[in-house]
């Protein structure tokens, strides 16, 4: 890395709100080791308190009435030059606290989208030995419809209380290598496409 100003601003997010969740671990691994390479930053809708989208952000004709709480949110998404998504499994399916957070902002198709035209990629995890893989599949499709397609690998975490401990430490030699193979795509995609932003705008 040539420094930091050519540092990847990478917003992770973080799904779940369970009481006794994995999450925070899983996310605290990541953080450790993204953070000498990339500026993070984690959104945590357990400490942000979003409330349920009945209005989300994009509905505020004046912005000024708008929760402040999403509007310091959507600065942060905006800024990003990729998102890291950390996904329990619910039901078979995505966290609502997840959806909850996300759904708040516009997405690809209205105008000012935090989300158009930037990568995302995937780390999901369940105590089962599925690693939260029937969340992931239905999270391409909903990332995809916001805005951020994710890339290919998938970073699948089974029984995941065995592989990482509550400070965020690697408990297998299989932890470091499978998110580095996520981070190999989602940082080669999001500089082709911040590179290509920069010289020839978002498409109109």
């Amino acid at each position: 890395m040539a420094g930091a100003a050519n540092k990847l601003k990478i917003v992770v997010l973080l799904g779940s709100v369970r009481e006794g969740r994995m999450g925070l671990r899983v996310a605290k691994f990541v953080q450790s080791q993204l953070m000498p390479k990339y500026d993070i930053t984690l959104l945590d809708p357990e400490e942000l308190d979003i409330p349920l989208p009945k209005k989300p952000l994009f509905y505020y004709e004046d912005r000024s009435e708008a929760p402040q709480v999403l509007l310091d949110t959507e600065a942060k998404l905006a800024e990003a030059d990729a998102f890291l998504v950390v996904s329990a499994e619910y039901n078979h399916s995505i966290p609502p606290a997840l959806t909850n957070l996300m759904d708040h902002f516009a997405p690809v198709m209205l105008p000012n989208s935090a989300y158009a035209y930037k990568p995302s990629g995937i780390v999901c995890y369940s105590r089962s030995i599925f690693g939260g893989m029937r969340a992931a599949m239905q999270l391409r499709v909903f990332l995809s419809a916001l805005g951020t397609f994710s890339v290919n690998e998938i970073f699948s975490i089974p029984q995941v209380e065995k592989a990482i401990d509550e400070d965020g430490k690697p408990l297998n030699e299989h932890m470091v290598k499978g998110l580095s193979q996520v981070m190999t795509q989602l940082d080669w995609t999001a500089r082709a496409l911040k590179n290509h932003k920069e010289k020839f705008g978002l498409p109109q």
